[in-house]
């Protein structure tokens, strides 16, 4: 078989998780119209912690409830894009961290976890959006969570501590890139920051435009001024969420409508441009074993690779990367648990996060109110003493999961929604697992079948004829 018809002659399997067979995953497709070109921009988009699994699950969400695929899966079924494997470890283990993933991209050398560009010998490297930036491109990064992030900020600095966001905010301010939007009020607000520092006024001093509302975001942007968007305090809401609320609708922009603004912002610098876009909200849902968040963010993220693959379209000189930097939980659909497509189509009436209904849910309320809650939010029917278990973690604040400052009972909660959808979790911490990359544009015949993390810094200066 040519290995260009791979895709005509194979079926593409989606369920569970396993993509496909390991020998489907070649580097394959459509190049020939893109070698030999250079890339003018790259639009890297990054959905955190996304297992194999959430790119499966929502793809059959979608296939279910819409009929149809996502943008991602259908690059792959179109035969458009360019399809490989990536090795996502760290410097100092298998299991990375999202900012030594970062950083693996960057600055092309893999660090220690929780390290932002910085080498285990103290060395540090420099990010490539200070690379393109001095290569006269525009760059910027969008994300749902802090922008001040780790994904976003290994790109953009260098950091011996990722969770040195103030610190991070800071850097940018004297980076002065393109774009910057995302969440994290509290690194830039005199009120929230210790050292009462009144970043958002710096950046307007250094001539930046500043948004920090919907009304702010949807207003005409000064052309030819660098744009920093803060919306919410932390991360973005949860898309699930945000949906269901008229209020935040209007008050933080989904991560499309920021790819796209983004875009539209940088589109006519004459040297090109470089955005990186990170799906941030489905690692924490991923954390959270939070199906309801996990399925809506990675859909919200597939609406930006959605916007961004169309202006690839319409602009031949520009390099889509679609990835992740680890995968998260291991996330599936099991046999196991009943019926199980009626329990997968549940998840289609869920109105609310798991997020959302246990931050609702006090000590003091009844079983009878955690049972009314969750059939609320969700159309799910627990049982009493399921929900006096879920209440006794309410008492002693001993769950699981990294983003969980109240220590809910996020774990307990999944594995209850497992005979009702059918989904279950390998675990509430990031994998070794390698991750799906594809690649759309001129430079995408560059990438080989398996890579390294380290490896993309590299072919995204070859692409773009960029010196190192």
């Amino acid at each position: 078989m040519k290995r260009r018809d791979f895709f005509k002659n194979s079926s593409l399997i989606v369920a569970g998780t396993a993509l496909a067979p390991i020998t489907a995953l070649a580097a394959e497709n459509n190049t020939e119209g893109f070698a030999g070109k250079t890339a003018k921009n790259i639009i890297f988009l990054v959905s955190d912690g996304m297992s194999t699994g959430t790119l499966n699950m929502a793809n059959l969400y979608l296939q279910r409830r819409d009929g149809k695929q996502s943008n991602w899966i259908s690059l792959y079924q179109e035969q458009k894009g360019t399809r490989a494997l990536m090795d996502t470890a760290s410097a100092n283990a298998l299991v990375t961290d999202s900012a030594a993933a970062s950083s693996a991209w960057g600055g092309g050398v893999r660090v220690n976890n929780g390290s932002i560009n910085v080498g285990p010998d103290g060395t540090q490297h420099k990010p490539i959006l200070q690379k393109f930036k001095a290569a006269g491109k525009a760059v910027g990064c969008v994300t749902t969570v802090p922008i001040t992030h780790a994904t976003p900020a290994g790109f953009c600095v260098n950091s011996d501590a990722r969770s040195d966001q103030a610190g991070i905010a800071l850097q940018y301010l004297e980076l002065r890139f393109d774009v910057m939007m995302g969440g994290g009020t509290e690194f830039f607000s005199a009120e929230k920051r210790k050292d009462k520092k009144d970043v958002f006024g710096s950046f307007v001093q250094k001539g930046y435009t500043v948004l920090r509302n919907g009304t702010d975001f949807r207003k005409n942007i000064p052309a030819g001024k660098p744009v920093l968007g803060v919306f919410y305090e932390d991360g973005l809401p949860y898309s699930l969420d945000r949906n269901q609320n008229a209020g935040l609708m209007k008050d933080v922009p989904s991560l499309a409508e920021m790819t796209s603004t983004a875009i539209g912002l940088m589109k006519n610098n004459k040297n090109g441009f470089v955005l990186q876009v990170e799906g941030g909200k489905v690692d924490w849902a991923a954390h959270a074993n939070d199906i309801g968040g996990l399925i809506n963010d990675q859909l919200a993220f597939d609406e930006a690779v959605g916007v961004a693959l169309k202006f690839a379209d319409e602009h031949k000189d520009t390099l889509v990367i679609i990835t992740t930097d680890h995968g998260n939980a291991n996330p599936g659909l099991f046999s196991a648990g009943g019926d199980v497509n009626v329990n997968f189509d549940k998840i289609q009436a869920f109105t609310q996060t798991n997020d959302r209904i246990l931050n609702g849910i006090s000590k003091t309320d009844s079983a009878k109110q955690v049972i009314e809650k969750i059939e609320a939010g969700q159309k799910i029917v627990i049982t009493n003493p399921e929900a006096e278990a879920l209440l006794a973690h309410y008492t002693n604040l001993d769950g699981d999961g990294l983003y969980n400052p109240r220590k809910l009972p996020f774990k307990l909660l999944a594995e209850i929604q497992f005979k009702h959808t059918s989904v279950g979790w390998g675990s509430m911490g990031h994998s070794a697992d390698y991750v799906e990359l594809a690649m759309y544009g001129p430079g995408s015949e560059l990438l080989k079948p398996f890579v390294k993390n380290t490896d993309l810094h590299h072919l995204m200066l070859k692409a773009t004829g960029v010196s190192a």
